[in-house]
């Protein structure tokens, strides 16, 4: 009988030691993403995010809120966009439950990494909920494993726009208007002269933008 019981505990300590080995051979990947944010408000802003891939959305949202002087106890949103501006999944930094039929997530309970891979893919951050006004959001870079401890504003240009404004001189930009359907060669940033290629990291560093 003890024999028996040395040889399971010989086995449990095989499968043990087994588990363990391939636990510690399968380690989340390292990475630093690049976001770039535009607006349709402001023609000369720009700014760019360096953030780590396991940071949360919170941590992003906090972020950008550095970066352009905003209040971070405001309610807003991301939205994980298609390539026409389509929203498909909202990150919110507080649950409303407005829609019980629609999936929301929370900032602080969501990583980046679960929701953000490609390079190229395009999010909504509502900052003001009173008119619906964004900052449009592309992922221009990804570095595999490196990693970075707190957010940073890499690049910044220009000056943002209010946060606030009355809703009654509120004014939308045409392309605010339609940004879930509108087709981005037109009216984005409210100029006709705008061209998808702005959007990406070769056409941008090619756009006449004077720093303030």
């Amino acid at each position: 009988m003890q024999k028996s019981s040395g040889i399971i505990c010989n086995i449990r300590s095989i499968l043990i030691t087994f588990a363990l080995e391939n636990t510690t051979n399968i380690q989340t990947l390292d990475m630093i993403l690049t976001f770039r944010l535009v607006s349709d408000e402001v023609n000369n802003f720009k700014r760019e995010i360096q953030i780590d891939a396991t940071a949360t959305f919170l941590d992003l949202k906090n972020a950008i809120c550095d970066a352009v002087g905003y209040k971070k106890n405001q309610l807003s949103s991301f939205f994980i966009c298609d390539r026409n501006w389509e929203k498909k999944k909202e990150i919110t930094f507080e649950d409303m439950d407005t829609d019980a039929d629609q999936d929301v997530w929370l900032m602080e309970d969501s990583e980046l990494d679960d929701f953000v891979y490609d390079e190229g893919q395009r999010l909504l951050y509502v900052f003001d909920y009173m008119t619906d006004r964004a900052f449009f959001m592309e992922l221009v870079t990804t570095e595999p494993g490196k990693n970075i401890k707190d957010p940073i504003c890499s690049l910044s240009v220009g000056k943002a726009p209010e946060e606030f404004v009355e809703i009654d001189d509120f004014d939308p930009a045409p392309a605010k208007n339609t940004a879930a359907q509108m087709d981005v060669d037109e009216d984005f940033y409210g100029s006709d002269g705008y061209n998808e290629d702005e959007f990406d990291q070769e056409g941008f560093e090619e756009m006449p933008f004077e720093d303030n």
